[in-house]
This record gives C-alpha cells, structure tokens and sequence, in this order.
C-alpha cells in the first residue's frame, strides 16, 4: 500500500514538475491569461465522459448486477477511473470494479468478463481510429517527427487484436493449454480445478456478454466512441485557449501516443512519459512556453480532476472492501478494530 502511494505522490510531482520546468517563468502569463470558462466547459466535458461511459457500463451488464441508475452507474465509473489513475499501470481500475460488482452479487469471473468486453470495444476503436487517422495524416501535409509514432502502435494494436480473435475461436484449446500450463507448474490438484472453475465461467459471462442484441453490442460501442472522441477534444480546447488553433488529428495522435508511453514509466497516470512524449510532438509546432502550458492544463483536466473529483465516489462504494483485500482482514477483525478504537 505505502509503495504505491509513494508511486503516486511521485507521479503527481512529476505531472506537474516537468512541465513547470520544460515551459520556466514565460509559461506563467499564457496560464494567467487561459480563458476561465473554457476551463469550467473542458471540466464539463469530464463529467460527460463519465456518463457515457456509465451508460456502456449499463448496456454491457444487462440487469445482471441488479437495478443500477445512472447515477449509480456514474459513481462506479468515477471510482474505477480514480483507482486507474491512483495506481502503477491503472491495475487498481479493474479490482476496484470487482470489489463493487461483487456488492451487488455479480461474481468477479462475470464482472471480467464484462470488463474484457469493454477493453475489446476501446481497442477495436482505437485501432479504427489511428488508421483513419494514418490516413488522414497522409493525405494531407501534417509532418510527424517519425513514422514509428503511428506504425509501432498500429502494430501492437493488431498484434492484440488477433491474439483475441484467435482465442475466440480457439477458446477449447486455449483452456487445455491453460490446463497442461498449470499442471506443468505443480499447482495442486483442487487448486488447478478451482481456478479452471473461474476461467469456464469467465467463458460463459463472456459469450452471454458477446451474445446481447447486435443493438444493444453497437449501442455500447458508440458510447465508446463518443467518450473518446470527447476526452480527446480537451488537449484541443487547451491549446484553443492559449491561441493556437492545432489540427484536432495531430492532437488525437498527441494523446494517443503520450498516453501509450506513459504506460512504459509504470506510474500512476503514465506519468513522467506521458509529459515528455506530448511536449516532445507539440514542441515543434507551438513552442516551449505554449506546450507546456497545454500539457499543465490537459493533465490538470484529465488527470487532477479524476482524482479530486473520484476519491469520494471510491470511498463510498469501493473503500471498504478494497481495505479487507489490502490487509487481508476479515470483516469482523474491522469491525473489531473499530470498537478497540471508539472504546
């Protein structure tokens, strides 16, 4: 617990620091002068990301955790999106979901199942989108510092596509492989039965998810989209309001590529890479001072306000049970430690 905290405190330095020190004092009066309304809609936009993606959420489960409003729904994002930005490689995002569903009697093989599908419908989005985007960047004269910026991604994107597709199809073996796997490793006998218990019914959550109305499949992927495509307007708007008016595809690629190396830093929030990388892209094209300012403003946005603005929403609904994971104890070891406490 303290080493991620510790990674997190780092990490919200270093989001912060390396912009500071990249932009100096002449990056002081563009932030002065940033249009204040603009900020207020570009948090707006936030809070529409959050209820598109709370409505997929409710599409993609289907009634099976129970009645779930839109507000409620919109809580479970806020926390599962402050737990992505809380923790190293946005691990916390997907235990957070578990603990919450597994409140609302959804198992956490079906809540997996449920989450693959949601990373399936980003994935297959930003695949279509960075090739319209390649094309688009082809067709037209915007010049890109390399090539790689667009090819590696691309790569590694079909490469994970594929390997879905072949397991899809292949799941039988899959599941013997994974079988022969375990067994190869020692792992017990009842021990090797249970965890293949989890996977099969991971695979049925799975088909029963993939096998909604094609309506209901679509209806969720445009929620995908439409969330995307409004979290991505903000480094747009950013830049907008400290006078430059970018190409808003460079921007897209901006934020697609910074956010991919930040995953490589293994800090909360890609930090460090994530700043580096987009300041690196946007550098060339408004300046230090400008760039800066924008990224300061971006991650301030999508990455500060997650985390003010989640917290709450973490507490409520996922605080307690994660505590029982953190430290192992049993509910009635808490509750026994808070009597000790009051008494």
């Amino acid at each position: 617990m303290f080493r991620t905290l510790g990674m997190l405190i780092i990490g919200l330095i270093a989001i912060i620091a390396i912009p500071v020190i990249w932009g100096g004092r002449g990056m002081l009066p563009l932030l002065h002068q940033f249009p204040l309304h603009l900020l207020v809609v570009m948090i707006g936009m936030i809070f529409v990301c959050w209820y598109l993606n709370a409505a997929k959420l409710r599409v993609l489960l289907a009634g099976r955790s129970g009645h779930l409003t839109r507000l409620q729904s919109m809580g479970v994002i806020m926390a599962v999106e402050f737990a992505i930005c809380a923790t190293p490689g946005g691990a916390g995002g997907y235990l957070t979901l578990i603990a919450i569903m597994k409140q609302r009697g959804l198992r956490p093989a079906e809540t997996t199942a449920v989450f693959a599908v949601d990373q399936m419908i980003d994935m297959v989005f930003f695949f279509v989108s960075m090739l319209l985007v390649g094309l688009y960047v082809i067709m037209t004269s915007i010049q890109l510092p390399s090539m790689k910026v667009l090819a590696v991604p691309l790569i590694l994107m079909a490469a994970a596509l594929s390997a879905l597709i072949y397991a899809g199809r292949h799941h039988e073996r899959m599941l013997r492989h994974i079988a022969g796997f375990l067994k190869l490793c020692h792992v017990s006998g009842p021990r090797r039965r249970s965890w293949m218990r989890r996977i099969l019914v991971f695979r049925n959550a799975l088909r029963t998810t993939l096998k909604m109305p094609r309506h209901l499949l679509l209806q969720a992927f445009l929620f995908g989209v439409l969330h995307w495509l409004v979290r991505y307007t903000v480094l747009y708007l950013a830049l907008y309001g400290l006078g430059h008016q970018v190409n808003w595809g460079y921007t897209y690629l901006v934020q697609m590529v910074s956010m991919a190396a930040g995953q490589v830093t293994l800090l909360p929030g890609g930090a460090g890479g994530a700043e580096f990388t987009s300041m690196f892209m946007l550098d060339r094209i408004v300046g230090h001072d400008t760039a800066a300012a924008a990224i300061l403003i971006w991650r301030l946005v999508t990455y500060h306000f997650y985390l003010i603005a989640g917290i709450p929403a973490f507490l409520l609904l996922a605080g307690r049970p994660l505590l029982y994971t953190l430290f192992k104890m049993r509910k009635k070891d808490v509750e026994a430690l808070k009597h000790e406490h009051k008494s």
